[in-house]
């Protein structure tokens, strides 16, 4: 059974005429619905505690790519840094998911400046160009930590959702490429695997908040014709991967109703199989982003404090 509280924070929500909160069936439309709905929404003042810098990357291809620094300013001169990928089914982009309040917040909790990349989204970019992004914004501040007073051996990597994807195949990136290997990383229901054939990415249904036909939708968008295809590279799709060894420590969090529920675990168990340290929570009665849609629930709280302390224990220990 969902978690009362939750059910009823997502049954408050308004829906469309499929019944879903979001509609990835036509994705411009979706924009447009996200960016008329943040127009409207009042925008809160920045909270003085944290300081918003924006670093322009250059990419090979001559455009520039957006990493947004959020640093508490009372931190020490040199601080670690955890870099964010946002969800949105890889399909969406920063706009509202590089949401400042909650960017902030996540910054001043986990004690660390939080580096939101605003990575390239499909179908304009098919994967792996957003993990391309989260390539060269994770290298950019190790090179450049000193520039950033961010400590180098201290970078972490987070994603949350469709963001899953590319935080992962940037981690597979880093350890193909000998690149610096990342302090930690940090999933949150991360979408790691176009084949959807699980036991929970056919039971997750009709809750209406990223069910198994809005998962189709998405990867369809990320993948064109290569979804479900027998020689996919895990760059496109690192649920894909067989080889994880050299991973970081890993933290994973994922919802009993959640479309993602049964490939997460299936990674996590490849990970420990793999000899890397795994953090795995499986939340009894949550939905897909449960502390996003229903953020004032016991549940998302309670997941909150343990994800917050598990990324200051991995930036700080």
């Amino acid at each position: 059974m969902i978690d009362p509280e939750v059910a009823a924070a997502i049954a408050a929500l308004p829906k469309n005429s499929k019944g879903t909160l979001l509609d990835y069936s036509d994705i411009p439309a979706l924009r447009e619905q996200l960016r008329a709905a943040a127009a409207a929404a009042e925008t809160p003042p920045q909270d003085p505690r944290v300081a918003v810098e924006t670093l322009l990357l250059d990419r090979v291809d001559g455009s520039q790519l957006a990493v947004v620094l959020y640093r508490p300013v009372d931190g020490p001169e040199t601080q670690p840094a955890i870099l964010w990928f946002h969800g949105g089914g890889q399909v969406l982009g920063g706009e509202p998911h590089h949401d400042a309040e909650y960017l902030t917040s996540l910054a001043l909790a986990c004690e660390c400046v939080v580096a939101a990349v605003d990575y390239r989204v499909a179908p304009e970019t098919p994967a792996p160009g957003g993990a391309e992004d989260g390539y060269l914004a994770y290298t950019h501040l190790c090179k450049h930590a000193a520039d950033h007073d961010l400590d180098p051996t201290r970078i972490g990597l987070a994603g949350a959702s469709g963001g899953g994807a590319p935080a992962t195949v940037t981690a597979l990136m880093v350890r193909d490429r000998e690149a610096p290997v990342p302090r930690v990383l940090s999933l949150l229901y991360p979408m790691l695997d176009d084949r959807n054939e699980t036991p929970s990415s056919h039971e997750v249904t009709d809750i209406g908040v990223f069910d198994r036909q809005e998962n189709l939708y998405a990867w369809a968008a990320v993948l064109g014709d290569r979804a479900g295809a027998p020689d996919l590279h895990p760059y496109c799709a690192p649920g894909r991967a067989t080889d994880l060894s050299g991973f970081p420590r890993t933290f994973l969090a994922v919802g009993q109703y959640d479309v993602f529920r049964d490939e997460n675990i299936d990674f996590a168990r490849r990970l420990i199989a793999a000899g890397v340290s795994v953090d795995l929570h499986v939340y009894g009665g949550a939905v897909h982003a449960w502390d996003r849609f229903a953020p004032e629930t016991a549940l998302a709280r309670t997941f909150a404090q343990t994800w917050h302390n598990s990324v200051r224990h991995s930036l700080h220990a």
